[in-house]
Order: structure tokens, then sequence, then C-alpha cells
């Protein structure tokens, strides 16, 4: 069924919002298990899927250096709670049947493996999917630049950011009325606009690498099944044609 795939190998990004629900912070699991079946759907089309998810259901380190700790600091708690995020996802896909790995940039032989490129790329030719945890390793940088990063490293196709609206907007659509919806967008597009879809850093990134940005709404059931056929509604960002 694979001839019917847009894309072989793509990494989802999911913000640790996304994993909220209605709660105000952690983990809802009916969210948690409604994301795992739409990703295992993916796998079973024959696609190749690695992940990345943030932590701000947990602990944001931006926000907390803004009130006083030293960012370095805050960064590396943020970072321990993408961790307990991908285990949590790694237990909600291995339920619904799908081999998942996690890799962390921060060692911790007890609870996953550390992030070894060549491993991670053989996981996901065997149907695993991988899930990278602790963004990059080090403070600073966000678990989106961390996405656009193993994304390039893994050869990915595409990156997917699974958001809470279908696209990209001119504002944040929940808040402002009548913000202008974009189907297809430029890396210099963003940058410019200051979208704030993802970092700059991220973004850069990408677009050194030819890497396509897909946004699309993560809560909408199958979503992510029609993205990866090339369908659906999703904001596409490239290099210009």
């Amino acid at each position: 069924m694979s001839e019917q795939l847009a894309y072989k190998r793509v990494l989802l990004k999911v913000s640790g919002e996304a994993l909220m629900g209605r709660r105000e912070y952690g983990l809802d699991t009916e969210t948690l298990v409604s994301i795992a079946r739409d990703i295992g759907d993916v796998v079973a089309l024959g696609a190749q899927v690695c992940l990345v998810i943030g932590g701000g259901n947990i602990f944001r380190g931006v926000s907390a250096a803004a009130s006083g700790m030293d960012r370095a600091q805050a960064d590396y708690i943020g970072m321990l709670a993408t961790v307990m995020n991908a285990l949590a996802m790694q237990s909600a896909l291995e339920k619904g049947g799908v081999p998942t790995r996690v890799q962390s940039a921060i060692p911790m032989a007890s609870v996953c493996e550390p992030y070894i490129r060549r491993r991670a790329e053989r996981h996901m030719e065997k149907g695993r999917v991988v899930v990278f945890a602790a963004g990059t390793g080090n403070p600073f940088f966000t678990t989106d630049t961390a996405a656009a990063l193993r994304a390039a490293e893994m050869e990915c196709d595409a990156l997917l950011k699974g958001t809470q609206v279908d696209g990209v907007y001119s504002a944040d659509p929940r808040k402002v009325a009548g913000a202008e919806r974009y189907d297809e967008l430029t890396y210099l597009d963003v940058l410019a606009r200051d979208l704030g879809v993802m970092d700059a850093a991220a973004i850069s990134l990408a677009r050194e690498n030819g890497l396509p940005i897909l946004v699309f709404n993560i809560h909408a059931a199958g979503a992510f099944r029609a993205v990866m056929r090339g369908e659906g509604r999703f904001t596409r960002i490239t290099e210009p044609q």
C-alpha cells in the first residue's frame, strides 16, 4: 500500500500542549491514545515514522527562565519533561500494537536507548516508530529545532508539525477573528512575517536541507494519514517553485 503515500519517511513533531487535551497541564490519556492510533494507521500504510514531542504540558523552560530560574537549568528540566512524554507515547503506541523505541539525547540507560543515528534508521527500516526525546541535548534549543535536526539526520522526506489548528494562520484563529489561513508558504515568508509556527532556527535548518514542513491539526481524526497521502487540510512550507 506504500504507493498511496506522498512521503515514505517522515518526522512528526507534536507539542507537549497537544497531549493535554482539555486539561490545564499533564497528559490526557484519551488524546494520547487518539494520536497513537493515527500514527499506527500511517505505519500500517508502510510509512517510516519518527517523532519529537515537546514538554510544555509538564514544564516550559522559557517561562521558568523568565521568572528568574537559570535558563540552562530550566531547559534541562524541560528536556526531562520530553522524556516523560516520549515514554507515555511509547506505551500508547505499543498498546496499539506498534513497536516503538525511545532514544534520548541525554543518556538514561535504565529507561530508554541513547540517541544513535544509525540505530534509529535501522529501527525505522524494521517498521518501528522511533521517539526522539530530550531535544538536542543542549539548552537554548527548542524541540522544534530538535525536530528539524532529527528529520535532517534521518533523511526524512518531510517534517510534519501537528498543531491545534488546521495549518498556518496570520494570527491565532482561536483568538483573532478573520485571521488569514495559508495553503502554501516559503521558509522566508515564515521568517519575514514572524508567523511563529516554528522558531527561526528550525525554519532555517529545514530550509538549508530542503525539508518540506507540513502543518496540520493533530486533533482531527485521520488528519495525519490524510496529509501523508497528500490530502486533507494543511499548510505546506517549502522553497518557492
